[in-house]
């Protein structure tokens, strides 16, 4: 069957699986201004300490150490903007983490259109090997990488996962898409720590989003006092981009946020346990920054709320003279 499959047929069913955007591109190298690029970043040291992204260059710069054999990229996007946040005034966690863990949902739908399509060889990813995930899709037709380093789908915003699958057939490939960024600098102004260059470079180590997850150490004061309420990653970047007013709610239910995480209060959270932690993060992504990371979080956004409070009534008692 696999020798009869078509572009559009795999296209056809992931969308009936529910993935928002599909491509296709040919397995190959990373071209070289990609492959310098990503070179030098890690010399640079821009991951900060995800030492993971320096290891097996090789393989994510070439897919068919991955896979021998492996001919066709088949790229997905699901749409994980959400239908319901957590209260407004009460710590916040990034849109991506709201609800069940991303890998899991993406990994079994990858599965399930392999099956569905009577794929037998293949390997499924999602953000769990080294493969440059959004050059990927950027070859697929998906979308661009913008200046916040998310893949910007054409009228749909950047708030989606990305998932492949990698396949020993041929098929018909999709031609990249250019960057639409234009001249428009929204997300590196509403970067809080400068993370994102105006001339393209992102540094790892002073994004919210690093500092807050795969940080294992303490977070400088100067980043903590820019986190604001948001006690797991910053959507900030992603909340500026003029194409996510083109954002739609995502309809896959497992990615809304549990009653028990939106009734969370300032007070529960300061008072959170292992217990309750393990509970309430039971199959979520959040847990990436384990129980430790987390309380350090809600530790600083407590001190900022503080110091905002300490402002606020300062500033009253100088208008009251």
């Amino acid at each position: 069957m696999s020798s009869r499959l078509s572009s559009e047929t795999i296209k056809a069913e992931a969308r009936s699986l529910g993935f928002s955007a599909c491509g296709v591109a040919e397995a190959g190298q990373v071209d070289k201004t990609h492959a310098d690029a990503f070179i030098r970043w890690i010399k640079a040291g821009g991951h900060a300490g995800m030492d993971y992204m320096a290891h097996n260059t090789d393989k994510r710069l070439d897919p068919t150490l991955l896979m021998p054999g492996v001919k066709s990229i088949v790229c997905v996007a699901l749409n994980y903007s959400p239908a319901q946040r957590l209260p407004a005034g009460e710590p916040q966690i990034a849109a991506y983490a709201l609800g069940r863990d991303y890998h899991d949902i993406m990994k079994s739908k990858l599965h399930t259109l392999a099956a569905n399509l009577g794929i037998s060889t293949y390997r499924a990813f999602c953000d769990t090997a080294p493969v440059l995930e959004r050059y990927w899709a950027e070859q697929a037709g998906i979308g661009w990488t913008g200046r916040n380093r998310q893949l910007i789908i054409p009228h749909a915003g950047s708030m989606f996962f990305l998932g492949e699958l990698f396949l020993d057939i041929c098929l018909d490939y999709d031609k990249p898409i250019q960057q639409r960024c234009g001249t428009c600098r929204a997300c590196t102004q509403a970067c809080p720590t400068g993370a994102l260059g105006y001339d393209g470079t992102f540094d790892a180590g002073m994004c919210l989003s690093y500092l807050t997850i795969e940080n294992r150490g303490t977070i400088p004061r100067p980043a903590a006092e820019k986190m604001g309420n948001c006690i797991y990653g910053c959507d900030r970047c992603q909340d500026a981009c003029p194409w996510n007013r083109f954002a739609k709610p995502t309809e896959e239910q497992l990615l809304a946020p549990k009653p028990e995480l939106v009734s969370m209060t300032r007070a529960d959270w300061q008072q959170l346990t292992v217990e309750q932690y393990r509970t309430l993060f039971k199959g979520s992504a959040v847990k990436r920054a384990k129980y430790e990371g987390l309380t350090r979080n809600i530790s600083a956004a407590t001190r900022n709320q503080a110091n905002c409070q300490d402002a606020n009534e300062a500033q009253l008692k100088k208008q009251e003279k």
